[in-house]
Parts: structure tokens; sequence; C-alpha cells
């Protein structure tokens, strides 16, 4: 049993409770055009070129079978992404880091010896967080690596957009013992601009999950243009406010960070001009929630 893993990033204290290793699966079937993991949405390895770290050796001509390399003699390093099938030759020869593989596949035993390597440090309240993407379309890999956190004792959590059937996440629950979810917007034509999708299977599933006995946290990313105004949170809220299990409602701030990943897979980044919003704004809008009398956080 193998999973497409992107990265296990340690001591991780914003995915859930305490000190957590979370681990992020690779491939999501939104297209959010603010994306903080953009290296996640394709369900395929793929690599990273970082051209302001390249030196310009040719050893990764040398390596690719695919040709997808052109080192010119005058500094120039044309990466044709087009032939690149992933194979991941190229850079285990970068010396330089300008190439990086996003997408190893690792057995549930590989993924447990990091864990259990950081199992010291989660004491009473922190475990282990399955993240992306979208990890529960690797649902298989996900359910197997759950179970071997649990039976390693090991607190179990998910982050999911619940764009998906709701068969994938009934499977899914009896081996958590958290759930976070975003809802992104309430109105379904504005998601769908958004996010590529409706929201209609969100927040069905949002309602089922909802009754569950795992607590829930609901989380809404604060996008410029998108879903910050007091109305898109308050909306948002009064749904949420319906959902019995409820932990807390966390409204997160956009921020750019982002943009050198964009860069480095060629892709489009559409929200690189778009500004953080302030801390005031930010307060405003979790009274606007809370007023629905809801815990609100915000990140």
């Amino acid at each position: 049993m193998h999973g497409l893993i992107t990265n296990i990033q340690r001591f991780s204290i914003h995915d859930g409770p305490g000190i957590r290793t979370t681990v992020f699966l690779k491939g999501c079937n939104l297209r959010c055009f603010w994306c903080h993991n953009p290296e996640d949405m394709d369900s395929r390895p793929e690599v990273q070129f970082f051209a302001e770290r390249c030196i310009y050796c040719g050893a990764c001509v040398e390596a690719c079978p695919q040709a997808a390399h052109v080192v010119g003699a005058e500094g120039e390093h044309l990466f044709l992404r087009e032939r690149c099938d992933g194979c991941g030759l190229c850079v285990e020869t970068c010396y330089a880091k300008a190439l990086v593989l996003v997408g190893t596949r690792l057995s549930v035993a590989e993924v447990m010896q990091e864990i259990l390597a950081d199992a010291p440090f989660y004491g009473a309240t922190g475990g282990v967080t399955l993240s992306g993407g979208e990890p529960l379309l690797q649902l298989e890999f996900a359910m197997a690596l759950l179970d071997a956190c649990r039976g390693a004792g090991i607190h179990t959590a998910i982050e999911t957009a619940a764009n998906l059937a709701w068969e994938r996440l009934g499977a899914v629950l009896p081996r958590v013992d958290l759930v976070m979810m975003d809802i992104k917007h309430i109105d379904s034509a504005k998601h769908r601009a958004a996010t590529g999708v409706p929201n209609e299977r969100i927040l069905a599933n949002a309602a089922r999950l909802g009754e569950q006995p795992q607590p829930l946290i609901v989380r809404t990313p604060i996008i410029p243009g998108v879903n910050d105004s007091a109305a898109d949170v308050a909306a948002i809220a009064e749904f949420v406010a319906t959902l019995p299990n409820l932990l807390y409602y966390e409204l997160l701030p956009y921020h750019p960070m982002a943009k050198s990943k964009y860069r480095s897979l060629d892709l489009d980044y559409r929200a690189a001009d778009l500004t953080p919003p302030p801390a005031a704004h930010m307060a405003a809008l979790a009274a606007a929630a809370a007023a629905h009398g809801i815990p609100v956080r915000t990140g």
C-alpha cells in the first residue's frame, strides 16, 4: 500500500490541536485560484524548477531520458515541462536544488516511521493530520495510514474540502478523531467561479458531518474580493451554527507566500496581486460570525 506524498511536515501547530505531524497527499479536485499548496493539486509527480537556483551545470540534461532540459552556453536553462514524465532522474543530479520532485510514493510503513519518530512530542493533545490536496482522493492509503496511527494510540485528524461522495467520508470517519473542513462560500455560483466546482455536495456533506460523533472544525480562507465581506462570512456562519458537533469556526486570512511555488510549476498565480486582509478587518469578520452564537477563531 503506497500513497503519493508531497510533504511530511513535522512540529505542525496549525493543522489541529497540539503538536502534530501533517502528511500532505497529492491530488485535489478543486482549483481554488489562491491555493497555498499548488504542488498538491495535480495527482501525478511533478518537477518544480526554481530558475534562480540554477548553476547551469548541465547535469540534468545528461540525466533526463525525455530531453526535457536545455541548458545554453550563456546561462540559459529551459525546462520543457510538456516532455517531463515526473521520473525525477534530473532531480537526483541537481546539486543546486534548482529541481525538486513533488510527489513521492511511500508505503504506510515508511510514513509511520516518520510519524513514530515524532510521537514523543505529541503529548496529550497532538497527533497526525492528513492533508493535501484532498487526502481522501487516495482513500485506501489514507484509511490504512489512519488505521496504523490508531493502532499506535495516536490521535488522528483529516483536512478535507468534502467535495466527495459521502461514501468516502463515511469510510474514513471511524478512523479519525477530528474532522476539519473548508466552506469557502455559501453561494454556489460564486463558489464555482472561485474554485471550479459548485458547493451543493460540500454543504450536504457538511450537514451529515455535523451529525457525527467526531468533533468538527469548519474553516473559511478569507480571500479579498471572493468572501471577505461581513455578509459573506455571516451567511457561512449561519449555516455552520446548525452543525451540532461544531468545535469552532475558523477564519484564515489569505497570504501570498505561494508565489514562488507557482513560478516553479509554470502555473499562473491569479491571486498574486491580492493583499492580505488587515487584522482589524479579520476581527470584524470574526464578530460577524460570532453573532450567530458559535465559537470563532482567526488564524
